[in-house]
């Protein structure tokens, strides 16, 4: 029978490491103690694979397979930020699951958290991670993380952890009255994170940092 991970983590992923990622985030500019309180007690290094874990609580992207990356702690927080600090969160649809970390964060932010992966053995690894961890208010969908879930729309806040080259107007018409997106924007010459703010049917649009995402990818995919 496998032993469970250790969700308090010893060693390069104990309680001491998590601080001093903290302090990092701080001196970057992440405010919000909200977001700080959950980026400080979630457990990074069960969303690695075990060879990768000693690494979870560096500010850095790291590699999670099929070609994607667990986001880089900073950009997780920025992101969080900006939705946390502009409004309600009572529905929130993520797009990229991935290992279920920013999953997991925004998660404790929200009232429900509808989130979509397009890469079926991503949507189960991250499944096990969520399970582990006892959320309740997550719901997954193996599908094209660029048509949303219109199905359990409209949604207060939107968060994409992929860049398409341009904003889906899918997404867009899924944000409620004064609902936000965030969204990384762009192709491999650059990309801009983005805050979209709907107002009827205007979206102010606000650029929050120069970032660099795997691509949004239409379809799905078995692995």
């Amino acid at each position: 029978m496998m032993s469970k991970p250790n969700l308090n983590g010893i060693g390069m992923t104990s309680q001491r490491t998590r601080e001093r990622l903290i302090g990092r985030l701080m001196e970057q500019g992440v405010k919000n103690h909200r977001v700080l309180d959950v980026m400080r007690s979630t457990p990074r290094h069960i969303f690695l694979d075990e060879a990768l874990s000693h690494r979870a609580y560096e500010d850095v992207a790291l590699p999670i397979g099929y070609g994607q990356t667990i986001s880089q702690p900073y950009i997780v927080a920025r992101m969080t930020e900006a939705l946390v600090n502009t409004g309600s969160l009572d529905r929130v649809l993520e797009i990229g699951t991935g290992c279920g970390y920013q999953t997991a964060v925004i998660a404790q932010l929200s009232g429900q958290v509808y989130s979509v992966e397009r890469i079926r053995p991503l949507l189960d690894r991250a499944r096990k991670n969520l399970k582990l961890l006892g959320f309740r208010n997550v719901e997954l969908r193996y599908a094209d993380g660029s048509l949303g879930w219109p199905e359990k729309g409209p949604f207060d806040a939107i968060i994409a952890t992929a860049a398409p080259q341009q904003l889906p107007r899918e997404l867009l018409g899924q944000l409620a009255e004064g609902g936000r997106l965030v969204i990384p924007v762009g192709g491999e010459a650059g990309q801009e994170l983005q805050l979209i703010t709907r107002t009827g049917d205007d979206f102010d649009i606000e650029i929050l940092d120069r970032v660099r995402f795997v691509p949004l990818l239409m379809g799905k995919s078995p692995g």
